[in-house]
């Protein structure tokens, strides 16, 4: 067995360790050349070091275990990695050939009006708003805060000086020719689009997201005013924010994002572009290696 290592920035070499217990894999530190130097790689990181190897993933097309160990963990938690413990366990199985390797989709942020952009990867959520001014934020913050509750602790001095967009979005098949369908016209706080459930450590912003299912589920808010918004707002911990009025949630395989001015998008907690975007999910795009089904 071959294995590449990627290390965040919260994490070493001394993280191998524990996965180092079978003597016969071959390690090499940073992403391989070519997919015939490994059989599989290793990320230790959070969401935004998974972020920003996507594309070359992609390119090497081998099985990716993600392991627990940024400020932000929501795409393993997705992969039901909550711990180091379950990635050694999922990788101890996956080298005596008992373990899962998953196929599953990622999203794609392509800002409008360039003909030659590849667009930009991402696992979890990304959007436009209160919540990509939150993300700026919390970025800014020292990494041992960030890892204790960032996002939220951002909430209320972004809140503070945020404005609603003027916002227009619209839904339609990544197949489609040009056939958009207006989902929203007017002010929103929030335009989340999501292939996994949760962003920002445990936010469920898209509680029904699945990685697998070839669709991106979007989450609008809309206007309302701040104190009703703080009152709501640990409702996205459990999912019920889809009950307010003022919040529109559905599922589509393609999106466009167009606002009144250019505004930042943020995608898995990294700055992307800025508006009009357009964003699709890919299909089956990334190998992971998971837990086992039964555990064993």
């Amino acid at each position: 067995m071959r294995a590449a290592a990627i290390f965040g920035l919260s994490s070493s070499e001394n993280d191998l360790t524990p996965f180092q217990r079978e003597s016969n894999t071959t390690w090499l530190v940073g992403l391989p050349a070519s997919s015939t130097e490994a059989d599989a790689i290793l990320i230790f990181g959070g969401d935004g070091t998974v972020h920003r190897h996507l594309a070359q993933l992609l390119r090497l097309q081998l099985p990716v275990l993600v392991v627990p160990r940024g400020s932000g963990n929501d795409f393993a938690r997705a992969l039901n990695l909550r711990s180091v413990a379950d990635a050694v366990a999922a990788w101890q199985q996956f080298i005596s050939g008992r373990g899962s390797v998953k196929q599953i989709d990622l999203g794609v942020v392509t800002r409008l009006g360039e003909s030659d952009a590849t667009g930009t990867y991402f696992c979890c959520v990304g959007g436009v708003g209160l919540d990509s001014e939150i993300a700026r934020r919390a970025n800014q913050l020292p990494r041992w805060i960030r890892r204790r509750g960032g996002y939220a602790l951002s909430l209320l001095p972004a809140l503070l000086s945020f404005k609603p967009l003027l916002a227009k979005i619209q839904a339609g098949s990544s197949a489609s020719t040009g056939t958009f369908e207006i989902q929203h016209d007017g002010l929103a706080i929030v335009v989340a689009f999501a292939n996994a459930p949760t962003y920002g450590d445990g936010i469920k912003i898209a509680p029904r997201a699945r990685l697998d299912d070839g669709k991106l589920d979007i989450c609008v808010v809309g206007d309302m005013g701040k104190l009703r918004l703080l009152r709501w707002f640990p409702s996205v911990y459990s999912g019920s924010h889809l009950r307010i009025s003022e919040v529109k949630y559905f599922q589509t395989e393609s999106l466009r994002i167009e606002t009144a001015t250019p505004v930042d998008v943020y995608a898995d907690g990294e700055y992307v572009c800025q508006t009009p975007v357009e964003v699709r999910v890919e299909r089956a795009a990334l190998k992971v290696i998971i837990p086992a089904p039964d555990g064993r």
